[in-house]
């Protein structure tokens, strides 16, 4: 998953289940070029440490709590995220829109 957020507006979000691999690092930074994002904060992933460029990207936890925070709302206020439950869908569609729907109406309301 990854969380997009520009600096003096609401975040703008897309929740994507991708593999980690460099080729999912280049469509996920290709989807971010119309924004103009001038940092890039992440894990140490090492695709991003490959293809993003160095001056424009930032590591470490105090770059990504936010992040992290925005991660464990969705997950316990979704309770289909939860494997467990009996709402779990296997479907990647089917998590996009729940997903979709919860960041319009709580993060955009």
């Amino acid at each position: 998953m990854f969380f997009s957020s520009l600096t003096l507006m609401r975040p703008v979000s897309r929740a994507l289940k991708w593999p980690r691999t460099d080729e999912t690092c280049r469509e996920l930074l290709a989807l971010l070029t119309p924004f103009n994002i001038g940092m890039l904060t992440s894990d140490d992933w090492g695709s991003y440490g490959r293809e993003v460029p160095k001056d424009k990207h930032l590591t470490g936890k105090i770059f990504t709590q936010r992040i992290e925070r925005n991660n464990l709302t969705l997950r316990t206020r979704i309770k289909r995220l939860a494997r467990k439950t009996i709402c779990f869908s296997r479907s990647v569609e089917i998590h996009e829109k729940v997903i979709g729907t919860f960041i319009e109406k709580h993060i955009f309301y």
